[in-house]
């Protein structure tokens, strides 16, 4: 691969407005990965199954029976991507580890494990590249899920002793700038628990509502140990947020939109900041309130020093009946390949509403916004990903009008690093600056990867 800066600037296809505070060099740019989607290895190293090796092994559950047993192979081909992610020339990397590498079944460190992300954090180091590490992206040990995963409260007390093995075992090793304890609970949680559309694959709103709890408990009770082994690093949660808007004025309609936002913001979210579940999820849900002991929210709502949000999308509610969300499908409007709606405007107004909602927010960082698209490299071994130009352009100013009105945005990491397995959609949707062909493992820049990079190069001379 060629990783020669081209003769001619694309800064200006994906770069924020003029004047923007994002052009800032104390902004941090970046763009993220996940273990279970790149990695690949899953046998190697002492390596235990996850709940997606079980998921993807389980006939139906993952389009063309797909895994991540090889995935980009950046397990075993870490030095070239960090070189790439030089080249990109990023503030830096957001990445996840995987658990069931890390930790043998007896709850013993696995050296061999440790020692991949030891020599990926220090190869970091060696090229100026920061990290943000999170500790859970999913891919639970599946011993654990056999003792009843997230529904089952030790596990959040597994998942803080995972927390404190980690940040003393990496200690001293690369410039680790954020510690995320959990990346989209709603995910593990609702789409794990709740509709069984990701691993474990179960499907009861009470059970989303009691994994949700733990998940976030166990989160709380990782902070103390996160802030005494890395007191140098902020120490967060991230979560995958939206927002809705009712398809007409009507009371029943923005009850709908209203409804939507609580089980998907509200719900993390509240506990978090408020130390309380939202009351109208339960009308959402009803009978569907997890058990609660006395002092878990004074746990839960621990001061956090950053908030990731991943960004994507909106949507568009409407009311089939009091305490009913229906989402509408508005035709003849852009979409990826994902079937999301491309609305940047969506990005500004969830911050603004944040802004106005949670007096103590916490800094934000976008910790993901990407697009999926159909990728395929040309004839000259390029690949014009016009869509996701526009669709980071548009978004870099979505953010900056929110910063401009006051929100506190610190960073932005553009998702993903490179095409990887997308979960249950298996490999068939791309969301990468870097085009992986999965045959040969080859990567390619897309343009807009070489724009990005342009536009990082230009920040950092002082000329953007």
């Amino acid at each position: 691969m060629d990783l020669t800066p081209p003769p001619t600037s694309l800064a200006d296809l994906v770069s924020p407005p003029v004047g923007s505070p994002m052009r800032h060099r104390d902004f941090v740019f970046g763009c993220g990965t996940s273990s279970y989607q790149i990695e690949g290895a899953a046998h190697d190293d002492g390596r235990l199954e996850s709940i997606w090796d079980r998921f993807c092994a389980t006939p139906g559950k993952v389009l063309r029976g797909e895994n991540g047993a090889v995935a980009c192979d950046h397990y075993h081909r870490l030095e070239q991507d960090l070189d790439v992610l030089k080249r990109l020339g990023v503030d830096a990397y957001r990445f996840s580890i995987a658990w069931p590498r890390v930790m043998h079944l007896d709850g013993t460190p696995n050296p061999r494990g440790i020692d991949f992300y030891k020599r990926l954090l220090d190869g970091l180091a060696a090229r100026g590249i920061r990290a943000f590490v999170t500790l859970y992206h999913w891919d639970l040990p599946q011993h654990l899920e056999d003792r009843g995963g997230w529904l089952n409260r030790d596990t959040a007390y597994r998942f803080a002793d995972y927390a404190d093995l980690m940040s003393r075992q990496l200690a001293g090793h690369g410039d680790v700038a954020a510690w995320t304890t959990h990346n989209e609970p709603w995910c593990s949680a609702y789409l794990g628990y709740g509709d069984g559309h990701h691993a474990p694959g179960l499907a009861q709103p009470r059970w989303a509502a009691q994994a949700m709890h733990h998940l976030l408990l166990g989160h709380g009770l990782a902070l103390p140990a996160l802030r005494a082994n890395a007191p140098q690093a902020q120490h967060g949660i991230v979560l995958n947020c939206a927002p809705g808007y009712p398809d007409s004025d009507s009371a029943a309609d923005r009850d709908a939109a209203h409804l939507f936002e609580t089980y998907q913001n509200r719900w993390a979210l509240d506990p978090l900041l408020k130390g309380e579940y939202p009351a109208d999820l339960w009308r959402y849900w009803k009978g569907a309130e997890p058990l609660v002991l006395t002092g878990d929210m004074d746990v839960i709502r621990r001061p956090i020093d950053y908030l990731g949000i991943n960004f994507y999308s909106r949507a568009v509610l409407r009311s089939k009946g009091p305490d009913t969300i229906d989402w509408v499908r508005h035709p003849d409007v852009e979409r990826t390949t994902m079937d999301w709606e491309v609305y940047p405007q969506g990005m500004q107004d969830l911050f603004e509403a944040f802004k106005r909602d949670y007096p103590n927010l916490p800094p934000l960082y976008v910790t993901e916004n990407g697009m999926s698209s159909q990728d395929a490299v040309d004839a000259t071994g390029g690949l014009d990903d016009t869509q996701r130009q526009s669709y980071i352009k548009r978004h870099f100013a979505a953010c900056s009008r929110a910063m401009e009105n006051g929100v506190d945005v610190r960073g932005y990491f553009i998702w993903s690093l490179m095409d990887n397995f997308e979960w249950a959609f298996g490999y068939e949707r791309r969301f990468g600056l870097v085009h992986v062909d999965f045959e040969t493992q080859q990567r390619t820049l897309k343009r807009s990867a070489l724009a990005y990079a342009d536009f990082l190069r230009e920040r950092a001379a002082g000329g953007a």
